[in-house]
Protein backbone atom coordinates (compact mmCIF):
# COMPACT_ATOMS: atom_id res chain seq x y z
CA UNK A 1 0.00 0.00 0.00
CA UNK A 2 3.02 2.50 0.62
CA UNK A 3 4.18 1.32 -2.64
CA UNK A 4 1.61 2.84 -4.17
CA UNK A 5 0.95 5.82 -2.46
CA UNK A 6 4.31 6.94 -3.27
CA UNK A 7 4.04 6.18 -6.94
CA UNK A 8 2.52 9.34 -8.08
CA UNK A 9 4.56 11.62 -6.02
CA UNK A 10 7.47 9.27 -7.75
CA UNK A 11 6.26 10.10 -11.32
CA UNK A 12 5.57 14.07 -10.47
CA UNK A 13 9.17 13.72 -9.97
CA UNK A 14 10.42 12.45 -12.53
CA UNK A 15 8.56 14.76 -14.95
CA UNK A 16 9.98 17.78 -13.22
CA UNK A 17 13.22 16.16 -13.60
CA UNK A 18 12.78 16.03 -17.10
CA UNK A 19 10.73 19.38 -17.69
CA UNK A 20 13.97 20.91 -16.05
CA UNK A 21 16.27 19.50 -19.16
CA UNK A 22 13.66 20.47 -21.73
CA UNK A 23 13.87 24.33 -20.25
CA UNK A 24 17.90 23.78 -21.06
CA UNK A 25 16.94 23.29 -24.29
CA UNK A 26 15.11 26.25 -24.76
CA UNK A 27 17.44 28.74 -23.63
CA UNK A 28 17.74 31.41 -26.06
CA UNK A 29 21.18 31.22 -27.97
CA UNK A 30 22.83 34.63 -27.75
CA UNK A 31 25.70 34.29 -28.92
CA UNK A 32 29.70 34.72 -27.95
CA UNK A 33 30.00 38.38 -26.38
CA UNK A 34 30.41 41.59 -28.14
CA UNK A 35 33.40 42.30 -26.29
CA UNK A 36 35.38 41.31 -23.48
CA UNK A 37 34.59 42.46 -19.81
CA UNK A 38 36.43 45.20 -18.00
CA UNK A 39 39.40 43.84 -15.67
CA UNK A 40 41.43 45.86 -13.57
CA UNK A 41 44.64 43.64 -14.85
CA UNK A 42 47.46 45.81 -16.83
CA UNK A 43 47.09 43.69 -19.86
CA UNK A 44 50.92 43.73 -20.79
CA UNK A 45 52.78 43.85 -17.47
CA UNK A 46 55.94 43.59 -18.92
CA UNK A 47 55.64 47.21 -20.48
CA UNK A 48 55.25 50.08 -18.23
CA UNK A 49 53.29 52.66 -20.44
CA UNK A 50 54.44 56.60 -19.94
CA UNK A 51 51.84 59.29 -19.37
CA UNK A 52 53.88 62.22 -20.62
CA UNK A 53 54.72 59.68 -23.91
CA UNK A 54 52.13 57.30 -24.56
CA UNK A 55 48.86 58.95 -23.36
CA UNK A 56 49.76 63.20 -23.34
CA UNK A 57 51.73 63.41 -26.46
CA UNK A 58 50.61 60.53 -28.32
CA UNK A 59 46.57 60.68 -27.69
CA UNK A 60 45.68 64.02 -26.00
CA UNK A 61 47.92 65.94 -27.64
CA UNK A 62 47.96 64.89 -31.28
CA UNK A 63 46.63 67.44 -33.44
CA UNK A 64 44.58 64.79 -35.89
CA UNK A 65 41.72 63.42 -33.23
CA UNK A 66 43.66 64.34 -30.08
CA UNK A 67 41.24 65.29 -27.32
CA UNK A 68 42.69 69.03 -26.64
CA UNK A 69 40.82 69.99 -29.88
CA UNK A 70 37.84 70.04 -27.05
CA UNK A 71 39.37 69.70 -24.16
CA UNK A 72 42.12 73.16 -24.14
CA UNK A 73 41.77 76.17 -22.64
CA UNK A 74 43.51 77.58 -25.75
CA UNK A 75 41.39 75.27 -28.18
CA UNK A 76 38.98 77.07 -31.09
CA UNK A 77 36.29 75.33 -29.38
CA UNK A 78 36.67 74.05 -26.10
CA UNK A 79 33.67 72.74 -25.32
CA UNK A 80 34.81 69.90 -23.59
CA UNK A 81 36.48 72.00 -21.27
CA UNK A 82 33.40 74.65 -20.91
CA UNK A 83 31.00 72.23 -20.70
CA UNK A 84 32.74 69.44 -19.27
CA UNK A 85 35.41 71.06 -17.18
CA UNK A 86 37.50 68.72 -18.08
CA UNK A 87 41.63 70.17 -19.04
CA UNK A 88 43.30 67.03 -21.15
CA UNK A 89 46.58 69.44 -21.42
CA UNK A 90 48.50 67.98 -18.31
CA UNK A 91 48.75 65.53 -15.70
CA UNK A 92 47.03 67.54 -12.87
CA UNK A 93 44.25 69.24 -15.26
CA UNK A 94 43.37 65.12 -16.03
CA UNK A 95 43.64 63.88 -12.05
CA UNK A 96 41.63 67.11 -11.35
CA UNK A 97 38.66 65.66 -13.45
CA UNK A 98 35.45 67.03 -14.78
CA UNK A 99 32.46 68.92 -13.69
CA UNK A 100 30.80 65.30 -12.84
CA UNK A 101 33.54 63.19 -12.97
CA UNK A 102 35.69 65.04 -10.11
CA UNK A 103 38.82 62.65 -9.29
CA UNK A 104 36.77 59.99 -10.49
CA UNK A 105 37.71 60.53 -13.66
CA UNK A 106 40.93 58.48 -12.90
CA UNK A 107 41.05 55.84 -10.20
CA UNK A 108 44.44 54.52 -9.90
CA UNK A 109 44.43 50.59 -10.32
CA UNK A 110 41.17 50.44 -11.76
CA UNK A 111 40.68 50.91 -14.74
CA UNK A 112 36.96 49.65 -14.96
CA UNK A 113 36.22 52.18 -12.57
CA UNK A 114 37.54 55.07 -13.97
CA UNK A 115 35.35 57.65 -16.15
CA UNK A 116 38.23 58.33 -18.79
CA UNK A 117 38.05 54.86 -19.58
CA UNK A 118 34.54 54.11 -19.48
CA UNK A 119 33.56 57.69 -21.98
CA UNK A 120 35.97 56.59 -24.68
CA UNK A 121 35.12 52.56 -24.93
CA UNK A 122 32.08 51.65 -26.72
CA UNK A 123 29.25 51.87 -24.10
CA UNK A 124 29.60 54.89 -21.90
CA UNK A 125 27.59 54.40 -19.32
CA UNK A 126 26.39 58.04 -19.14
CA UNK A 127 26.59 60.85 -22.28
CA UNK A 128 28.45 60.85 -25.15
CA UNK A 129 31.32 58.63 -25.98
CA UNK A 130 34.75 60.70 -26.56
CA UNK A 131 35.65 62.03 -28.70
CA UNK A 132 32.59 63.56 -29.37
CA UNK A 133 32.74 64.55 -33.12
CA UNK A 134 34.07 60.58 -33.45
CA UNK A 135 34.27 58.16 -35.24
CA UNK A 136 37.35 57.75 -35.89
CA UNK A 137 37.37 56.67 -32.07
CA UNK A 138 40.19 56.25 -30.02
CA UNK A 139 41.56 52.41 -31.61
CA UNK A 140 41.67 49.58 -29.21
CA UNK A 141 45.78 49.77 -28.57
CA UNK A 142 44.74 53.26 -27.58
CA UNK A 143 42.03 52.05 -25.44
CA UNK A 144 44.44 49.37 -23.86
CA UNK A 145 47.05 52.33 -23.49
CA UNK A 146 45.03 53.91 -21.15
CA UNK A 147 43.43 51.07 -19.33
CA UNK A 148 47.17 49.58 -18.38
CA UNK A 149 48.62 53.67 -17.47
CA UNK A 150 45.91 53.40 -15.04
CA UNK A 151 45.81 49.53 -13.95
CA UNK A 152 49.79 50.49 -13.12
CA UNK A 153 48.66 53.48 -10.84
CA UNK A 154 47.92 56.07 -12.77
CA UNK A 155 51.26 57.58 -12.60
CA UNK A 156 52.73 60.93 -13.37
CA UNK A 157 55.13 59.51 -15.81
Amino acid sequence: MTITRRLPALALALAALAAGSCLDDLAPDVGAPLQERCTNEDTDPTTSVSFERDLLQGIFLREAGGCVSCHSPSADNPIGLQVGGLDLTSYLGLRKGGASSGAGVVVPGQPCGSVLVQKVGPGPPFGSRMPMNGPPFLTPDELRLIHDWIAEGALDN
